[in-house]
């Protein structure tokens, strides 16, 4: 059992001035592993003071200094690599081999990638007729979410780090223990006190306070649109700076030419991975009429090879959703999925053998239409849609029929059609042919995807202002 019920503020472990405690429950056991505080106001502005009194000095710091400050965290997070993959399975659980594979390497990803920008990376600029200066936003609220916890809080505070932008995080508390390990990591890293905060609780009490708080200057969400549209309107009220990045319901473009195979492994890894719980997992599967059966009997045929069950066995490509509340959404939508299409495989309930924990059955829908429910909101969890199409402009046209616009995927082999099919798509994000990724590629969706990018020297620019300086003195 966890019980970790401080706050970091200041350089230190504080106390709540509040007694509330918020239970982390183990989504593979359904049983309560841990505890942390429910943090108050109060708490709340302790953090914003202290990270207002470090701006001065963080700001002003050198780029020399930031870069030590991250070469410190980083090798302070691969030393808890081991506690940081074990926590993760136990507080979302994932898989082992995805906690490591995935979470870890993503959130040591991000901070290797600040260090590289920033080392590239101009803060003064002489245009000819005046100088254009990159200035610290100034205090940054981090709200992250329980999907990746360490990926999202990463890149976060490492582009706020470069950029000398003080903060103060609000973990998801479902998965806080991950970034309550990382606030460890940066107190060793040795910032100066105040540079970095972290406070639990709800998101009513400490992510509103994050969103109307006088004195902070920039919010940074990632999570559900809903949330997102609070946080704009709070954050309206004192008329600071926000980047969000909100849900998707992204689209997978199978041309004609592309092996049904590869395909289909595709379709599947964006939805087994991390139980479907992802922003940008392509969910709408766009294939030619005249691969419809081949792609269908593939799906049947691969599925068992992605299997699910308890995260600490070996071998397991995924583990049960967050939490009952997700389950129960889940399980919601399955059902408008058998009135509105045809069940492919899967459908409602849990998994054979598995009655303890959070599971739910793969499931894949067929005979869908691009104006359905399952087809136009985010679920959340490992389902997905399949939709044909005659003529490769009406498949684009139906990727775009979304609010979303967050990531998209396309698979095929003629490289004039594929790079035609990728700048059509109106996403922030394209993937062609399971390309790797690029932690220096901007992250961040179009329409109610979002506002603004993340990762790499777009994601530390969202931390900066911009200044012109006319008639600047030069030596």
């Amino acid at each position: 059992m966890r019980n970790q019920l401080k706050h970091y503020i200041n350089g230190e472990w504080m106390e709540s001035t509040g007694s509330e405690t918020i239970e982390v429950i183990n989504p593979a056991t359904e049983e309560v592993m841990g505890k942390i505080s429910s943090g108050t106001e109060e708490d709340l502005d302790k953090a914003v003071k202290a990270a207002r009194s470090a701006f001065p000095i963080f700001s002003r710091s050198t780029k020399e200094e930031r870069i030590q400050w991250l070469e410190k965290i980083v090798q302070g997070y691969e030393a808890r690599k081991e506690e940081l993959i074990d926590i993760m399975t136990d507080e979302l659980g994932a898989p082992l081999s995805v906690s490591e594979e995935i979470h870890y390497h993503m959130g040591l990803g991000h901070f290797k990638q600040a260090i590289e920008s920033l080392s590239d990376f101009s803060f003064s600029e002489d245009r000819g007729g005046h100088t254009l200066l990159k200035e610290s936003v100034g205090v940054s609220g981090l709200i992250t979410p329980w999907n990746f916890p360490t990926n999202q809080v990463s890149t976060k505070i490492a582009s706020a780090i470069a950029a000398g932008s003080p903060v103060v995080l609000k973990p998801a508390s479902k998965t806080p223990f991950a970034a309550m390990i990382l606030a460890e990591v940066i107190d060793e890293a040795g910032l100066p006190k105040g540079a970095f905060n972290l406070v639990n609780g709800s998101g009513s009490v400490i992510g509103n306070g994050i969103s109307s708080h006088p004195d902070i200057d920039f919010v940074s969400f990632t999570g559900s649109g809903s949330v997102g549209e609070t946080i704009m309107k709070k954050a309206a009220e004192t008329k600071k700076k926000v980047a969000l990045e909100l849900g998707g319901k992204s689209p997978i473009i199978v041309l004609d030419d592309a092996n049904v195979e590869d395909a289909a492994k595709t379709a599947l890894s964006n939805i087994m991975t991390n139980t479907g719980q992802v922003c940008s997992a392509g969910t709408r599967v766009f294939i030619p009429q005249s691969m419809k059966e081949s792609f269908e009997k593939k799906i049947v045929e691969l599925l068992p090879t992605f299997p699910v069950g308890d995260p600490r066995k070996e071998g397991i490509a995924t583990g049960p959703l967050v939490s009952e509340d997700q389950w129960d959404t889940v399980q919601s939508y399955i059902e408008k999925g058998e009135k509105e299409a045809t069940l492919l495989v899967g459908g409602t309930g849990k998994p054979e053998g598995l009655k303890t924990g959070y599971y739910a059955k793969p499931t894949i829908f067929t005979d869908v239409s691009n104006d359905s429910v399952i087809a136009q909101e985010e679920i959340f969890g490992p389902v997905s849609t399949i939709i044909t199409y005659d003529e490769l402009e009406d498949a684009i046209e139906m990727a775009n029929d979304t609010v979303y616009g967050l990531a998209g995927f396309v698979i095929g082999k003629d490289t004039e059609l594929v790079s035609h099919v990728a700048s059509s798509i109106k996403a922030g994000r394209i993937v062609i042919n399971n390309a790797d990724t690029d932690f220096n590629g901007p992250f961040g969706g179009y329409k109610q995807s979002g506002i603004g990018r993340e990762w790499g020297d777009f994601g530390i620019e969202e931390y900066l202002e911009v200044k012109s300086v006319h008639g600047m003195p030069t030596s």
